[in-house]
């Protein structure tokens, strides 16, 4: 699962047969396709085109238009992008949720769970909005996004919906590249046993990753640097 799950962190539009080719050929593992699309369901993720399924639709709950078209963040809270991945754990599996602010890459919320409920997703929304209010959130178009539970939240605060169009996991840059970062840096290298232990690494993680991890993209800055220095700025003003 760890080498199935690094393939696709790296080529998400990779499908099962893709995949049982880079693990024969880069990785020495030989194994039947058959087996490698069992593991993917159990791990909730497929090819871009469709969408992972840690993102299924639900045909039922409105959808929105991506906004973010030509739009480039240019002050915190402008924009907020959010998604769920996959984590790997020793004794099973769970899913992470996380909330980053486009302009300085502060992941301003983030939850661990052990199950896709949607609980979870809400719950995260719901810490994002004690700390700030964003103009625009971002998501895919699955059902933990669209369920009108997390929609309405956005809706009474006024907040502008934006979804990205489907397949297109580009369409939420940002948050793609946070899992990348976190994978590689954290949890590949932690092999949690647990979902406690995984939840406690992933806690110490964010906090490096927010107030003492710089960024190229932010001027070898941190993204709390950027993220702090800009709201006291906006609250002067």
């Amino acid at each position: 699962m760890n080498a199935i799950d690094k393939i696709y962190t790296d080529l998400p539009f990779y499908g099962s047969r893709r995949i049982q080719w880079e693990l024969g050929q880069n990785h020495k593992i030989q194994v039947c396709r058959q087996h490698v699309q069992r593991l993917m369901r159990m791990m909730g993720i497929e090819a871009v085109y469709p969408k992972k399924n840690t993102s299924r639709e639900n045909i039922l709950h409105a959808k929105y238009p991506y906004l973010l078209k030509n739009i480039t963040a240019s002050v915190i809270n402008q924009i907020w992008g959010t998604d769920i991945t996959y984590i790997k754990l020793e004794c099973g599996f769970a899913f992470l949720a996380a909330i980053i602010d486009w302009y300085s890459r502060y992941v301003v919320a983030w939850k661990l769970s052990p199950t896709l409920e949607m609980d979870f997703c809400v719950e995260n929304l719901k810490t994002a909005l004690k700390f700030a209010t964003p103009q625009i959130h971002n998501s895919d178009q699955g059902s933990h996004f669209t369920s009108p539970r997390y929609t309405g939240i956005l809706s009474e605060k006024e907040i502008q919906i934006s979804m990205d169009g489907r397949g297109r996991c580009m369409d939420n840059i940002f948050t793609e590249r946070l899992w990348r970062t976190v994978k590689y840096e954290n949890v590949y290298m932690a092999s949690y046993a647990n979902f406690a232990q995984a939840n406690a690494g992933l806690k110490t993680y964010f906090n490096f990753y927010n107030n003492q991890r710089p960024h190229s993209s932010l001027r070898n800055q941190t993204p709390s640097q950027i993220y702090f220095k800009d709201r006291t700025i906006l609250q002067k003003n």
